[in-house]
């Protein structure tokens, strides 16, 4: 610990020197290390070190007679000034100072959370040596992938100027029983409409994405860019064909899916009769297309689901972080659902006649469309596709070509 205050403050570590009269500690400001231990906490946890003074990086300690009272100051303010309270493991220690002496100093370490925190003053997270507040669009995915049970998830949340008679009845039906009656009832029980804080029937993020002929309308990044490359390059040089594809979220799939038949090789082979040899697997891109309209972070404004083809292998982009505690090494043993009610409602729709690898609904959860997507592609090239997280906001998936 010595060692690392020495080099000073850094996105997981804050110093502090503690001043106290009487019986209160008077510096620093109750509010302020409540922001700063939230702040840590939002983001990936850290370590806060009081009695080092932060300029100097001198640790200075507390006296020996004033460290309960600190302890205490610190854990009430964990259970107070932070909601929901702050699970910290609050240690005191020796370390030596510039002389060699042994100060007393309290060591707090700030776990990453499950949930969002809010202190006094707002919400934070920590970036290198200093908090900063949350934006809101920043603040919606946090508390969306950390699934604070009081947080309306946001595939259900209604859209403000919208109305239920924006609801296209053709692809309403799909989802209604047939005895399921006129009005807001049934719509309302599919989650497809829901009333805003004024009372007021409002389509749903869900509702807009299944139930609308243009989703863009209401969310302009909720649709699928499709660019196919002549060799193993992005270079518009080098484009063969471009395509955007904007419909509702089960059209979107199958559009992309044309999209890729139409410009992947099919290589013939001939032993004793011809055979055909396709590019990609159509099973393995129809589940990564699935999955990825299914699962994207749809609150991240201006981000969209993005496919590229190249000579030598298909890329896919899916905007968000990985939902609660996946890994891209355990995405083929587990399932998690950001968007409950979005695969919910794909479980309903129906499959083409004409294309529907052995399934009759687009999502049939069970959690068989990663290992699909795996093991189809890797008996076709050899290679074993790859998923890689960016910068903790976006999804790639490298599937490699026959």
């Amino acid at each position: 610990m010595a060692r690392r205050i020495r080099l000073g403050e850094d996105s997981t570590l804050e110093l502090k020197r503690i001043l106290v009269a009487g019986n209160r500690v008077t510096d620093p400001k109750r509010d302020d290390l409540a922001d700063e231990m939230a702040g840590m906490a939002n983001s990936r946890g850290g370590t806060l070190v009081l009695g080092v003074a932060d300029r100097t990086r001198e640790i200075v300690g507390i006296p020996l007679h004033r460290i309960d009272l600190v302890e205490a100051w610190v854990r009430e303010m964990c259970n107070d000034s932070i909601k929901p309270p702050l699970d910290a493991q609050i240690n005191k220690l020796e370390l030596p100072d510039s002389d060699g002496t042994l100060r007393n100093v309290i060591e707090v370490v700030v776990p990453r959370s499950l949930f969002v925190h809010e202190s006094p003053g707002g919400y934070f997270r920590r970036i290198g040596s200093s908090r900063r507040r949350l934006p809101a669009e920043v603040l919606a995915r946090l508390l969306q992938e950390r699934s604070q049970s009081r947080v309306i998830r946001f595939d259900e949340t209604p859209i403000p100027g919208s109305s239920p008679d924006d609801l296209e009845s053709r692809l309403v039906m799909r989802f209604l029983a047939p005895d399921a009656g006129a009005g807001e009832t049934p719509l309302t029980k599919l989650r497809l409409i829901a009333r805003d804080e004024d009372d007021i029937a409002r389509i749903t993020v869900s509702g807009a994405l299944l139930c609308t002929a243009e989703p863009t309308q209401w969310l302009p990044h909720a649709y699928v860019q499709a660019v196919s490359y002549a060799g193993e390059r992005r270079d518009v040089n080098y484009q063969i064909d471009a395509r955007d594809f904007s419909g509702p979220l089960d059209e979107q799939i199958f559009e992309t899916l044309d999209f890729v038949r139409r410009n992947m090789l099919v290589r013939a082979a001939k032993t004793t009769t011809r055979t055909e040899r396709p590019q990609f697997s159509e099973r393995a891109v129809f589940e990564a297309l699935a999955n990825a309209v299914a699962h994207r972070d749809y609150s991240m404004a201006g981000a969209r689901i993005r496919l590229h083809m190249f000579g030598d292998r298909l890329e896919l982009y899916v905007p968000g972080s990985l939902a609660n505690t996946l890994t891209t090494d355990s995405m083929h043993l587990r399932q998690y659902s950001r968007n409950e009610l979005v695969v919910s409602l794909l479980a309903r729709c129906q499959m083409p006649v004409d294309g529907s690898f052995g399934r009759s609904r687009i999502m049939d959860r069970r959690g068989d469309g990663v290992p699909i997507i795996l093991g189809e592609s890797d008996d076709l090239s050899g290679r074993m596709p790859e998923y890689t997280l960016i910068d903790d906001s976006e999804l790639r998936l490298v599937v490699w070509a026959a």
